[in-house]
């Protein structure tokens, strides 16, 4: 019997990746074959990476993950889900705010490819009160982000506030 591979869809802008995606990634990988990255190009807020940087960043971040592909994308997320042959988009929820959001985006999803399941992680507890808008914020205003980012993202953080490393 021939089995294919059961491939997930993370899609995000990373804008920077955190220890919380990290640690959604490496869970994912108890339940996908494979987890592909999807760094967004469209997104709603002015990103402070760009789009090759944010790429660069996470490429780094899981150079050493054979079951993780980073890729950009753009468009319409479920075109790209589809593309890939995945058959599940995974996706973190911190709190009870993320909830309203991820469920439209779920089911508008659904109704596009009743075929392709948004599957939902609970947020490591360690990770729940961190988001990327609050660290570029610590960051710029020169707190201490260390631990909450990979290393390779802390320096790129430094160097897009002007900081030391």
């Amino acid at each position: 019997m021939e089995t294919s591979k059961l491939i997930a869809v993370y899609p995000g802008t990373f804008d920077p990746l955190t220890n919380g995606h990290v640690s959604l990634v490496k869970r994912g990988l108890d339940i996908f074959d494979e987890i592909i990255l999807a760094v967004a190009l469209q997104t709603p807020k002015v990103p402070l990476f760009s789009l090759s940087e944010r790429v660069e960043m996470a490429s780094r971040t899981f150079e050493n993950f054979d079951r993780v592909l980073v890729e950009p994308f753009e468009g319409l997320l479920i075109d790209y889900v589809r593309s890939k042959g995945a058959k599940a988009i995974l996706r973190g929820m911190r709190a009870v705010a993320d909830f309203e959001y991820e469920f439209q985006m779920a089911l508008m999803n659904r109704r596009l490819a009743r075929n392709i399941q948004t599957v939902f992680l609970m947020t490591d507890y360690k990770w729940l009160y961190i988001s990327s808008t609050l660290i570029k914020d610590v960051a710029r205003l020169g707190g201490d982000i260390q631990g909450v980012v990979p290393d390779n993202v802390l320096k790129g953080l430094y160097r897009k506030f002007g900081r030391l490393e």
